[in-house]
C-alpha cells in the first residue's frame, strides 16, 4: 500500500441528473497531483446500488451516459496513482426493490439494518444467505475481469443481523439451530458472514491471486482472528469528528500494529461524516490527523464524496494536499517500523468476544487506553494469541474473563519476570470464590455500595488530594494478607433511594475507613479494587486517572520513556531495524467540542471535537532508554541536529519546539 490515499465516495441518488457529465481527465488528475495523492479508491457500485461502469451484472446509474469508473481508472494510472475498486457488499437498495425478499427481516418480521421504515430515508441490508451473495458475487467477478490490474477490491458494509428472512431460516433448520433463541440467530449470522467472506474472497482473486482485498465493517474487531485469512491488508475506518473521536484511532493501530498486516487509517475531509458535501475541517485537523496516523505506524486515507457531476472539488484537495505534502516529507522514516512498548493492554474486547459497533469502541478499553495514552505510557494492544513475553508489564483491565488457557500463559509470562496489574473482577474466579493468582487478598464479594470511597496511600495518591475519593462504580470486597496494602475503602452511610437520600447526588462517606482494602501489591501482581478504567472513561476523573498512572509506574519501575508534555499530547517510539535507528513521535494540539444541539442526517446529535489552532510548546525535555550507543539525534525531515547526552543507555535531550507533530531520529553506531 501507498502512503497517501483517497478514498472517494460517490453514492449516489437516481433523482440527480447528468451523472458525471463534467468529469474531465485533466481536471481529475489536477487534482490529485494538487492533493499530493498516490492512491485513489473509486466505486464500481454504491450504497444506492448503482453502477459506475459498463455492466451486464447489475445496472448502471440511470443518468450516467459513459463508463466512469473507466474513465477515473484510466486517468489515475496513466499518472501513475493506483486504483482500488470498491463495491458496497452489505446495502444495496437497487437489489432491494427488485427482490425485496433478500433483505434482512428480524425474529418479529420487521425490516432490520441501516432503515428498518418503509418511509424512512435510508439504505437496506441485504442478507448474505439470500441469493443477493451470488448476485454481488458476479458483480465483483465482473469488476475484476474489466480491471485486471486494480490494486485491490474494497467491499463495504460487511455484517449480518439477527436475519430471520426464509433463507436464514433455511440454514437454521439445517444447522439444528432454534431461530427464537438469540444466540442461536447470531450463529446464523456467523454462518453467512463465514459464506460471505469465503465466497467473496475467492471471486475477487479469481483472475489473479495476488490482488488485494479488504472487508470493511467500520471496525477492526479485537481477537476475531478467523476471518483475516479473507484479509490482504487493513483499513482502520476512525473518523474523529464523525463519533469516533480522537482517541478511537490510537487504540485500533495498537491492536493493528501487532497484526502481520499493513495497515492505513482512514478519517475524512468532512466537518462531520461520510456523505456531507461542502463541510471542510480546518486544514490543522488533516496535518494532526495524518501525523497521528504516522506515528501509530499506519499509512494514510482520507475520505471525500465525488460531485454528481463528475467535478472534482478544488477546496478538499488543495485541503488534502496541504496534509500530504508533509506525508510525503515523511515517509522515509515511517515505513518498515516496530513500535517499542513497555506495557501490553489484554484487550477486554478480545478476551471477552464483546461485539464493537463501527463507530464506538468499549468503554474499558477506551478507558484503559485514554489514561495510558494521557500519561505517555509506550503500549501495545493486544489479544489472547499474541506475544507477552516482551512486555515488562501486563494490564487486565476491570473485567477481562481468564480461561484455563489464558491463566496457564499468564503464570509462565510470570515465571518469565513479568508483571500483571489488575482491576476489578479481571483474575476473579467468582465460582471459587477467590482470585486465580496469587494477590495477596482475600475476596469477599462486590461492595453494595455505589459509589464507595478509596483513599490510596500516598505514594500512589492523586497530587493534589488527601481525603477519600469518590470512585463512581463499586469496589470488589477484599482483605490484604500476604501483600501489601495499598490504602482503604470507606463505605458510604447509604445508597441513594427514596427512603433515605443526600444533597443532589450521593451520601458522603463514613468517617472511618470499611476494613476493606482498595488494592493490594504482592511482588509482581498489583490489584486494584475498583473499576478505574470503567470509571475513567465515563466520568473522565483526573485524580482516578492519576491514582492509576501513579499506581502503574510503582510496578512498572523504569520507564522507556518519560517526557514532560501536558496530558494532550501524544507519544510513540518506533524502532526501524533495516535503518539502525529510532523514531521517537511527538504530536500536540488542542481539541475543543463544539456544537451539540443540530440534528445530523444520520440521527445524531452531540458535540463534535474540533482542532483549529495548532499552539507551540517550548523546551521539551525527552529521556528515552535505547539499546546501543547513540551516534546522532536529529529532527525530521528538516535534518536539524539536537544536542545529547548517552549515559549507559540513558540518552537525554531537549526539543527546542513542537508544532502539531515532531519526528526525532535517534540514530545508533
Amino acid at each position: 500500500m501507498k502512503f497517501r490515499q483517497v478514498h472517494l465516495d460517490f453514492h449516489t441518488s437516481p433523482a440527480i441528473e447528468n451523472i458525471g457529465e463534467e468529469f474531465d481527465k485533466v481536471q481529475f488528475q489536477k487534482a490529485l497531483k494538487t492533493g499530493c495523492i498516490n492512491s485513489i479508491t473509486c466505486f464500481a457500485k454504491c450504497h444506492h446500488g448503482w453502477s459506475y461502469y459498463d455492466t451486464k451484472v447489475s445496472k448502471r446509474h440511470p443518468n450516467l451516459k459513459f463508463d466512469l469508473l473507466r474513465a477515473q481508472f484510466d486517468a489515475a494510472k496513466e499518472i501513475d496513482i493506483d486504483v482500488p475498486i470498491y463495491l458496497s457488499a452489505g446495502v444495496d437498495n437497487v437489489a432491494s426493490y427488485d427482490h425485496p425478499e433478500w433483505r434482512e427481516v428480524g425474529p418479529e418480521g420487521q425490516y432490520i439494518g441501516w432503515t428498518k421504515e418503509i418511509t424512512k430515508p435510508g439504505f437496506h441490508s441485504i442478507c448474505f444467505n439470500s441469493p443477493y451473495l451470488d448476485y454481488l458475487c458476479k458483480q465483483i467477478k465482473e469488476v475484476v475481469k474489466l480491471f485486471p490490474q486494480a490494486n485491490g477490491i474494497f467491499l463495504d458494509i460487511v455484517s449480518q443481523g439477527q436475519c430471520c428472512c426464509r433463507w436464514c431460516l433455511e440454514v437454521m433448520a439445517a444447522n439444528g439451530i432454534d431461530a427464537s433463541i438469540e444466540a442461536d440467530r447470531k450463529k446464523c449470522s456467523d454462518i453467512a458472514l463465514e459464506r460471505y467472506y469465503r465466497e467473496t474472497t475467492a471471486v475477487c482473486r479469481s483472475l489473479r491471486e495476488d490482488m488485494p482485498v479488504f472487508h470493511n465493517s467500520g471496525h477492526i474487531s479485537r481477537g476475531n482472528r478467523d476471518i483475516l485469512k479473507y484479509f490482504s491488508h487493513l483499513e482502520l475506518e476512525s473518523l474523529p469528528t464523525g463519533g469516533w473521536g480522537y482517541d478511537h484511532f490510537p487504540l485500533s493501530a495498537k491492536y493493528c500494529h501487532k497484526l502481520p498486516y499493513d495497515y492505513l487509517g482512514m478519517t475524512g475531509k468532512f466537518h462531520t461524516t461520510w456523505g456531507e458535501f461542502g463541510g471542510y475541517k480546518h486544514p490543522n485537523a488533516l496535518k494532526y490527523e495524518c501525523a497521528s496516523m504516522l506515528a501509530y505506524g499506519a499509512k494514510c486515507s482520507i475520505g471525500d464524496q465525488f460531485q454528481p457531476n463528475g467535478k472534482m472539488d478544488e477546496t478538499t484537495y488543495k485541503l488534502i494536499g496541504q496534509a500530504y505534502q508533509e506525508v510525503k516529507a515523511k515517509e522515509p522514516w515511517c515505513e518498515d517500523v516496530e513500535n517499542v512498548a513497555d506495557i501490553g493492554l489484554l484487550s477486554v474486547a478480545a478476551t471477552n468476544s464483546i461485539e464493537q459497533g463501527a463507530l464506538y469502541d468499549n468503554v474499558i478499553d477506551t478507558g484503559a487506553a485514554r489514561i495510558l495514552l494521557e500519561g505517555h505510557f509506550l503500549f501495545d494492544v493486544l489479544d489472547t494469541e499474541m506475544d507477552f513475553s516482551k512486555y515488562k508489564l501486563l494490564i487486565l483491565p476491570d473485567e477481562v474473563k481468564v480461561d484455563v488457557k489464558l491463566k496457564a500463559k499468564l503464570e509462565e509470562y510470570l515465571i518469565g519476570g513479568g508483571k500483571l496489574f489488575l482491576t476489578g473482577t479481571s483474575g476473579l474466579d467468582k465460582n471459587t470464590g477467590g482470585f486465580l493468582f496469587d494477590v495477596g487478598a482475600t475476596w469477599h464479594g462486590q461492595s453494595e455500595y455505589q459509589p464507595d470511597y478509596t483513599l490510596p496511600h500516598k505514594d500512589i495518591r492523586p497530587s493534589f488530594v488527601d481525603s477519600p475519593l469518590v470512585m463512581y462504580l463499586p469496589s470488589q470486597r477484599i482483605k490484604a494478607n500476604s501483600g501489601q496494602s495499598l490504602g482503604q475503602i470507606y463505605d458510604p452511610y447509604f445508597n441513594r433511594t427514596y427512603k433515605h437520600f443526600c444533597s443532589h447526588q450521593h451520601a458522603p462517606h463514613k468517617p472511618k475507613p470499611s476494613g476493606f482494602d482498595c488494592g493490594v501489591r504482592n511482588g509482581s501482581i498489583m490489584y486494584l479494587a475498583n473499576p478505574v478504567f470503567s470509571i475513567y472513561c465515563g466520568y473522565g476523573a483526573v485524580a482516578c486517572k492519576e491514582y492509576v498512572a501513579n499506581s502503574l509506574n510503582s510496578l512498572l519501575g523504569e520507564p522507556t520513556l518519560k517526557v514532560d508534555l501536558p496530558s494532550t499530547a501524544r507519544v510513540s517510539l518506533m524502532k526501524q531495524k533495516k535503518h539502525n535507528r529510532y523514531i521517537l513521535h511527538l504530536l500536540f494540539t488542542n481539541t475543543i467540542n463544539r456544537g451539540g444541539t443540530a440534528q445530523l442526517s444520520n440521527g445524531k446529535t452531540g458535540s463534535i471535537e474540533v482542532i483549529e489552532e495548532i499552539l507551540p510548546l517550548y523546551g521539551i525535555q525527552v529521556s528515552v532508554v535505547v539499546s546501543g550507543k547513540i551516534k546522532s539525534v536529529i529532527c525530521v525531515p528538516d535534518k536539524s541536529e539536537l544536542e545529547f547526552c548517552q549515559v549507559d543507555d540513558h540518552v537525554e535531550f531537549v526539543l527546542p519546539k513542537l508544532q502539531c507533530h515532531q519526528m526525532i531520529e535517534l540514530k545508533l553506531v
